[in-house]
């Protein structure tokens, strides 16, 4: 399975066989550059700009939202009901999380998510062995409540996403709050990772991709 980030919440995925899923399309108007890619499939967490520009995907792809049990192309598809802030929606409204089997592995995106887990919603999301966790607050889970998470859930790779960074404007943190004092944290150069079912590490491991 190849992963790229492509900013904010959006993330190209690729299975082996070159089946494509992007997470959460954005609007270039958030200040990243989208590029020009066709997908087979596309999962959108909630109704935002930065969040459900479908319209800049190519190749006609199957749109999930919300509450979904979906099989595409021998993937699995979950979307599980969440919330965009701490008081049930009355702020940011709805949050769908999307939990992915693919290439045999559990991938887990939190879209914006905006409070912490019940245990109930833990046993919801299951198995994680990949999850895409947002760090970067005000409109999300902060960083603390981001290390709650990725501790209640138990990835074996963690990989941070919606921060700050210099082309976005949003009055969120940068990655920094969140790695602080972090273990086991690796920073790539390219923003295109490959990660296979029999080389997943041991232990938890923070890979940071870099934006551009």
């Amino acid at each position: 399975m190849k992963i790229k980030w492509l900013g904010h919440a959006s993330f190209l995925i690729e299975n082996e066989r070159g089946i494509r899923i992007i997470t959460d399309p954005f609007d270039e108007t958030l200040g990243y550059k989208l590029p020009h890619l066709r997908a087979h499939i596309v999962t959108i967490s909630h109704e935002h700009f930065d969040h459900n520009y479908v319209r800049g995907v190519k190749g006609r792809p199957v749109v999930f939202k919300g509450e979904v049990q979906r099989e595409s192309h021998k993937m699995q598809f979950r979307g599980i009901s969440s919330y965009h802030d701490s008081v049930f929606g009355a702020k940011r409204g709805v949050n769908t999380i999307f939990h992915m089997l693919i290439d045999d592995l559990n991938l887990c995106h939190l879209g914006d998510l905006g409070h912490l887990l019940s245990l109930d919603k833990i046993k919801e999301i299951g198995p994680v062995d990949i999850l895409f966790l947002p760090i970067g607050g005000f409109y999300t889970i902060n960083h603390q409540q981001a290390t709650q998470i990725m501790e209640d859930l138990q990835p074996r790779i963690t990989i941070p996403m919606h921060y700050k960074t210099e082309v976005i404007k949003f009055p969120i943190d940068t990655e920094e709050p969140f790695l602080r004092g972090k273990k086991n944290v690796k920073r790539v150069e390219d923003k295109e990772i490959e990660i296979f079912k029999d080389n997943l590490p041991s232990e938890n491991q923070i890979i940071v991709l870099p934006w551009k």
